[in-house]
């Protein structure tokens, strides 16, 4: 029986992409606009790969200055050299937006009884502050980072951290992400997963591939409801 839900949480709980959209609407960067999408899907992208590499080539640096790296080249590869700029990104960014629906998923969660966690790529501190801005603090009962390991997604070894921080088995545990490499990795580890695909976008060509799909985060209760019948 599934009891306990763990979220990923850039892309997953909070929107990656608010960070730009919010800074684009600033009237300080009213050029910014222009390159705002490029930039945010760069940005996503290259903080992506350089988690990834630097797993392959075991040369471990924190996600948040894996952020700061990838965010520079997508400003170098737009021409964008503003440094004030640069740096009001980085700030927002760790405010990031929750999915509008993400709280009143996890209160319902809460509500009957359902253990909740995140798993995240995300340093303590960035986490910590997204979670506190988004008010989502009261609604999860733990925070994992990766950073006492030092590995990052899709290693197995991220995913057994919640055996160890919940004390469960694997047959307990929802895991949804929005990511489809979190999913594949995770369902091999041998978690049941649920693939939030916000974007509507294919499913990655992996062998193991996610239990259930849903396009928005408040469907859990019920995707739960029937896993567990």
């Amino acid at each position: 029986m599934v009891n306990i839900c763990i979220f990923d949480a850039y892309g997953t709980l909070f929107d990656v992409t608010s960070a730009t959209r919010m800074v684009a609407n600033e009237e300080e960067y009213s050029n910014f606009p222009n390159h705002s999408v490029m930039v945010s899907n760069t940005w996503r992208i290259k903080q992506l790969e350089y988690s990834w590499l630097r797993n392959i080539m075991h040369e471990y640096i924190d996600f948040w200055q894996i952020t700061k790296d990838a965010l520079d080249f997508a400003l170098e590869e737009n021409q964008i050299k503003n440094e004030n700029l640069r740096q009001r990104l980085l700030d927002v960014y760790w405010n990031l937006s929750a999915y509008p629906e993400a709280q009143d998923v996890l209160t319902t969660l809460k509500a009957n009884n359902i253990q909740t966690g995140i798993l995240s790529n995300g340093s303590k501190e960035m986490l910590n502050s997204a979670v506190v801005s988004a008010n989502l603090k009261n609604y999860l009962d733990k925070i994992i980072s990766i950073d006492c390991i030092e590995i990052y997604k899709p290693d197995p070894k991220v995913y057994e951290m919640v055996l160890d921080q919940f004390n469960c088995k694997k047959e307990e545990v929802l895991f949804i992400s929005s990511n489809g490499w979190d999913i594949a990795g995770a369902s091999k580890f041998g978690f049941t997963t649920l693939w939030i695909n916000h974007n509507l976008i294919p499913k990655d060509r992996l062998t193991f591939m996610p239990n259930k799909i849903t396009n928005n985060l408040s469907t859990i209760p019920n995707i739960l409801k029937e896993l567990n019948e």
